[in-house]
């Protein structure tokens, strides 16, 4: 399968597992608690998906047209899609800095203007990045490259960052034929950047076998919208779930949070296992449809 394919089936499982964790963040506790006993998927309206799938729309699109990631390139994908269709649950800074790069600042700037000149250090850089991972999966060291130019236009601080490289290596060695949950998780902690993200990375190993809310306890559930509270939560569950999309999507609803996005890391790393094949024809079939990439 060539690189750019590869990407295109990453973000095939990306969009549906945000699609799909878009319906269950909005069905209301009682109403999710009662799909996830009779483990159905979420009725009603088209699912629609997220800002999560629209950036990695963005990537795929990038890497088709560069083979690569170029950051002032993608920021201006982001600023557009953005512009076009800012209802997409975008969050405070995404809307702050989007706005800023369509009126005409440089992304380099307006990223580090975020939080006080600190830069973002939240989760949507890794949310949008196992694309990313599928299209390099034979060069880690090009994974981590343009995972970090991925997060560049949106995630200045380097956590922010070391989301967006912790789940484009975890997707890269998957793809790559990773199959065992240690040996996946430990190589994502070795090419992941020092800090909170990794080092939650680190404490995810002891709790291979555990169940998910105990991990999503211990680790985060994306509840604060940052990379270390969500993204090592995401690669436990992908690790532990590598033959059963549906199964880890339906783990990630079961402990609350930033459902959508905690779907959208997992489904774009365990579609590199099972293929489009393993992925439910009926959500897809559900799944908002996708523009050409």
């Amino acid at each position: 399968m060539k690189p750019i394919d590869r990407a295109r089936v990453a973000l095939e499982g990306l969009s549906v597992a945000d699609a799909f964790g878009e319906q269950l963040l909005h069905a209301g506790p009682h109403a999710r608690a009662l799909s996830l006993d009779a483990r159905t998927a979420p009725v009603g309206r088209r699912w629609m998906w997220t800002d999560d799938t629209a950036m990695a729309i963005s990537i795929v699109e990038v890497l088709a047209a560069r083979n690569g990631i170029a950051p002032a390139e993608l920021a201006d994908a982001f600023a557009r899609r953005y512009i076009a269709d800012p209802a997409r649950g975008y969050g405070r800074g995404a809307h702050e800095v989007l706005s800023e790069i369509a009126a005409g600042v440089t992304y380099d700037l307006a990223a580090r203007a975020l939080f006080g000149g600190q830069g973002s250090c939240g989760n949507g850089g890794g949310m949008r990045a196992a694309p990313i991972g599928a299209y390099f999966a034979e060069d880690l060291e090009a994974v981590v490259e343009h995972a970090a130019r991925s997060a560049a236009p949106t995630h200045a601080h380097p956590d922010g960052i070391a989301g967006a490289v912790a789940v484009a290596v975890a997707a890269a060695v998957v793809v790559a034929g990773e199959r065992d949950p240690r040996a996946l998780i430990e190589a994502v902690i070795q090419r992941t950047p020092a800090g909170a993200t990794r080092t939650n990375l680190s404490r995810a190993l002891p709790l291979l076998g555990a169940e998910p809310m105990t991990v999503a306890t211990e680790l985060g559930n994306g509840s604060n919208v940052l990379a270390s509270d969500t993204i090592p939560f995401a690669v436990w569950c992908a690790a532990t779930r590598l033959g059963d999309y549906a199964g880890a999507l339906w783990d990630c609803g079961s402990v609350g949070g930033d459902i959508d996005t905690t779907c959208a890391i997992v489904g774009g790393i365990i579609v590199g296992a099972v293929g489009i094949e393993g992925i439910p024809p009926a959500w897809r079939a559900s799944r908002e449809p996708l523009p050409a990439t």
